[in-house]
């Protein structure tokens, strides 16, 4: 029998926390060999096995086999870095700091690292990489939020945008994927991945909205191709963190149970 994958969690917020109790929990095949975090005791009340080392970047790239970040846009880089440099499989949450440190991609190849980009809040990305194949003429995505989901969020600060009170939907933004990721780093990442997926990051159009009548994060893509045309809709139930749909974890979840299952399903 191979040995266990070692993973490393960086970051336990609401997504990293929920990943790592399911990796303690037991799953086949994979192990949770390390967390990081700035607050160590309130990390060692959430995962209590002494076994799971909290260590820093360049430990977390030394003791571990793949390497899921969940951290604060502007930690990424310190993260992303050491575990690309020791040719480790590293899986962003935050997405869109990707978009701003393409470098790592083609250090990735240098060194035979993998990035892989889970599905988090989206759905049909499968499908969006098949018509790729081909020529994609558009993609279009549609974000609401409840409104406190995009409170604070750079775009909104820089403009003197509020979102308080709101009587009715407000569009917050309407640009590229790749604007929409740098401004609202913490609320879009889905918008990154499937530009990733798809055309790219400038030829993916975003709207956001600030939306009082929804209780869910929504997201409507559009998709026309020279092989499909298709739409799709998701309505996400946030987690604790309202910027963050629950089902993100469990894509997390599922991408890494994939990577030694003796049965993938999907691309």
């Amino acid at each position: 029998m191979k040995a266990p994958l070692k993973v490393g969690v960086a970051g336990l917020g609401a997504v990293g926390r929920e990943v790592a109790k399911r990796l303690v929990a037991g799953i086949p095949g994979l192990q949770l060999a390390a967390i990081s975090a700035r607050d160590h005791e309130k990390a060692r009340r959430i995962v209590p096995d002494q076994a799971v080392k909290i260590l820093d970047a360049e430990g977390l790239a030394e003791t571990c086999d793949v390497i899921v970040e969940g951290l604060p846009p502007a930690e990424f880089r310190n993260f992303a870095e050491p575990a690309i440099d020791r040719g480790r499989i590293f899986v962003p949450l935050s997405v869109g700091k990707l978009l701003e440190n393409w470098d790592l991609v083609e250090r990735a190849r240098e060194r035979g690292a993998r990035i892989l980009v889970p599905t988090g809040a989206l759905l049909g990305l499968d499908a969006v990489r098949a018509a790729a194949e081909g020529t994609i003429h558009s993609v279009t995505m549609v974000t609401r939020k409840p409104p406190e989901g995009l409170a604070g969020a750079a775009y909104l600060v820089e403009r003197n945008i509020s979102v308080e009170n709101l009587k009715e939907p407000l569009k917050v933004f309407d640009g590229s994927a790749r604007e929409g990721a740098r401004g609202f780093p913490a609320n879009v990442n889905v918008a990154a991945a499937l530009s990733l997926a798809g055309i790219g990051p400038d030829k993916t159009t975003l709207q956001i909205w600030a939306d009082p009548t929804v209780s869910r994060n929504t997201h409507r893509i559009d998709v026309d191709a020279d092989t499909v045309r298709f739409s799709m809709t998701i309505e996400n139930v946030p987690s604790e963190n309202p910027r963050t749909g629950r089902v993100v974890a469990l894509s997390v979840v599922a991408q890494l149970r994939g990577l030694v299952s003796e049965l993938k399903v999907g691309t």
